[in-house]
């Protein structure tokens, strides 16, 4: 047997252990009684009626079918793992291989079990709403907003999120301005929240003819994509309602009928606006979800018992410091400054690897 075979093999019992207090935790007969609830609910007539409330069904079912299939998956590793183990210490290679593949692989999913346990916010297994502002630095901080941007598309992808783009505003010569996207998933907030803060790039700016270093900045908001059990209520004489003609490409509709929609709470003067949708109805219900979204947020952080009690003092996010920084030149590191994670890997980190990052600060905030 060779010898790192050996020291992944002395890492089992710890991960049995692991799992057994997955399945107890798990609870599988409950989670069994509560998909035959949700399957009862779909049989019912007018379920369909309402599509909001039936996605939520569906989806809720389908998590519940998943962590059960997931907790069996992994059980039956571990009894292949017994299984390939005899072959091992025959000489079998193939077989000493495929252990300590799986081993990892137990390894990175109790990990990932271990994250989502201290995911029991409120919103946390929500859907996700992403808002990249760029900040200070000129062509370059639009250029950096738009990197930020397919960095997150590529996590989620990687994660089997899927990805909606509500509103996009490009940069006068490159990048975007702004965007904001609909991350729909499990866990796609509880994850995602980990990202929200002011980002630091630093490079050689591509757009400096002297080759000049260049620092630039971009804004990530992240809100909670509200349930209809978690809606509220917001009184219509708080509202400003305004629509305008949308820009940028889009169907035949853009620049032809003001169906863009902007929205302003007037007690907080908070301000959403959407103009992807091709009908000015469907911006207006994308831009009050938005609303309410960030609505909740700022009760949270205010401790305020309702919608109603939140002023305009509290509206200003502000830039504060920023969370991260993003160093390609004189040298390459991604540096988290809460929890001081770090890698000198910045191309794997463009292309989405952000689970160091994410994890490590869900562990610290614990």
């Amino acid at each position: 047997m060779n010898i790192e075979l050996e020291k992944e093999l002395l890492k089992l019992p710890n991960i049995k252990k692991s799992i057994e207090e997955m399945g107890a935790s798990l609870d599988k007969n409950s989670l069994e009684r509560k998909i035959h609830e949700l399957e009862c609910q779909m049989q019912e007539p007018n379920f369909w009626n309402d599509s909001k409330r039936a996605e939520e069904v569906t989806k809720e079912s389908k998590a519940l079918k998943d962590k059960i299939t997931n907790f069996e998956s992994l059980k039956s590793k571990i009894e292949d793992i017994d299984v390939l183990k005899e072959m091992a210490e025959e000489g079998d290679e193939d077989s000493a291989l495929e252990i300590i593949e799986t081993i990892k692989f137990l390894e990175k999913e109790i990990e990932e079990y271990n994250i989502k346990v201290l995911l029991s916010g409120e919103y946390d297994k929500n859907n996700a709403i992403l808002t990249l502002h760029v900040g200070v630095g000129g062509t370059d901080a639009n250029d950096w907003t738009e990197m930020l941007l397919r960095m997150y598309t590529r996590w989620c992808e990687k994660h089997g999120y899927s990805v909606e783009t509500i509103e996009l505003l490009p940069g006068d010569e490159a990048g975007i301005k702004s965007a904001t996207l609909k991350v729909t998933g499990e866990y796609a907030y509880g994850y995602l929240k980990a990202e929200k803060g002011i980002h630091r790039l630093v490079r050689i700016s591509p757009f400096n003819a002297n080759g000049k270093r260049q620092t630039s900045f971009a804004s990530m908001e992240v809100l909670p994509e509200l349930t209809k059990e978690q809606d509220i209520e917001i009184r219509p004489e708080d509202l400003q309602i305004d629509t305008y003609r949308a820009s940028g490409a889009g169907g035949q509709h853009i620049n032809k009928t003001e169906s863009a929609v902007r929205i302003t709470h007037i007690p907080t003067g908070l301000v959403v606006q959407c103009q992807n949708e091709r009908s000015q109805f469907a911006n207006k219900d994308t831009a009050m979800e938005m609303l309410k979204s960030k609505l909740v947020e700022l009760k949270e952080r205010a401790h305020k018992e309702k919608i109603e009690d939140l002023t305009g003092e509290l509206k200003d996010m502000g830039w504060g410091s920023q969370i991260r920084s993003y160093v390609f030149h004189p040298y390459s590191m991604v540096k988290d400054h809460r929890t001081n994670i770090e890698t000198s890997n910045v191309n794997a980190v463009m292309d989405g690897e952000l689970d160091m990052f994410i994890n490590g600060f869900l562990n610290y905030q614990d």
